[in-house]
């Protein structure tokens, strides 16, 4: 078993960091301070977000939403997407499958 510590994440300052990695999936933490731009690319691999805390605004193709604390998003595969608006700090547990390109 291993441990992740999230404020080790914080400390590093990195937007995200990945705590898990099988041959069928990855998973790990995305956070976006208030005010920030989400810079990230369309993915090759299927994407959940389950947005752990905060408040944004999220886009992909003809979408535009709220979202917060308890919501949970779909992307298919190569689908532009953003966050944006970033009104509260953006805490998101990212699951992808199979396993974030690197």
């Amino acid at each position: 078993m291993e441990r992740y510590s999230f404020d080790e994440q914080r400390a590093a300052g990195k937007k995200y960091s990945e705590f898990l990695r099988t041959g069928q999936m990855s998973a790990g933490v995305y956070r976006l301070a208030a005010g920030a731009v989400d810079e990230q690319q369309p993915h090759t691999e299927e994407e959940i977000y389950y947005v752990v805390r905060g408040r944004a605004r999220f886009v992909s193709g003809e979408r535009d939403i709220a979202v917060g604390a308890g919501d949970v998003l779909f992307m298919p595969a190569r689908e532009t997407h953003r966050f944006y608006e970033i009104a509260q700090e953006l805490e998101l547990l990212v699951l992808f499958a199979p396993p974030e390109s690197t």
